[in-house]
């Protein structure tokens, strides 16, 4: 009868680490992220990106993020955020630059959910180019090279997705190597 229980239970286990790397199809930072998790929830694990979790938080913009959206975020990665002039980042998390902050942050957010393949429709329809209208009502242009997508602010600083697709609950994020400057 024991052997029986311990039987049911190691398929029990069994079946439950199955189903989580099912959910887990992406390593961002060192951490699975899970297409069931919103983005706050997924972020927080990725130690890649703890520079923009705490911008987030900052700038009050956690539970928007954790919201229904959808959202397509562009998550500049910490090394990223240490590339801007030195003190831009101290600055910006100050509290009384939170618009400031805000700004910049929803300047990598797009509204609904745009996917890899999606994207590429959109570059290709548009001749090469796609403009995005971001949540802070800036324009980013996305065209690319092959498969290699890259998106441009609107002061001409280019940043190159480099893990796409990183399915949310709440819409989609897309890892860039460089932080994206509204005007």
């Amino acid at each position: 009868m024991q052997a029986k229980k311990l039987a049911r239970i190691a398929v029990a286990l069994t079946l439950s680490a199955g189903t989580v790397a099912a959910l887990a199809q992406v390593t961002v930072g060192g951490a699975p992220m899970f297409a069931n998790k919103d983005i706050i929830d997924n972020a927080v694990n990725s130690k890649d990106h703890t520079t923009l979790v705490a911008a987030v938080k900052a700038a009050g913009l956690v539970d928007t993020l954790k919201g229904a959206g959808p959202f397509t975020v562009f998550a500049p990665t910490n090394t990223a955020f240490s590339a801007l002039p030195a003190g831009t980042v101290d600055t910006l998390l100050k509290p009384e630059n939170k618009g400031q902050l805000s700004k910049v942050l929803t300047y990598h957010v797009v509204p609904g959910k745009i996917d890899a393949a999606s994207l590429m429709k959109q570059i290709e329809a548009g001749g090469g180019k796609a403009m995005l209208k971001t949540a802070s009502g800036g324009t980013l242009t996305a065209t690319a090279s092959g498969k290699t997508v890259s998106v441009m602010d609107e002061s001409g600083g280019t940043s190159k997705v480099t893990i796409a697709d990183v399915n949310q609950s709440n819409g989609v994020i897309h890892v860039v190597d460089k932080v994206l400057l509204p005007k």
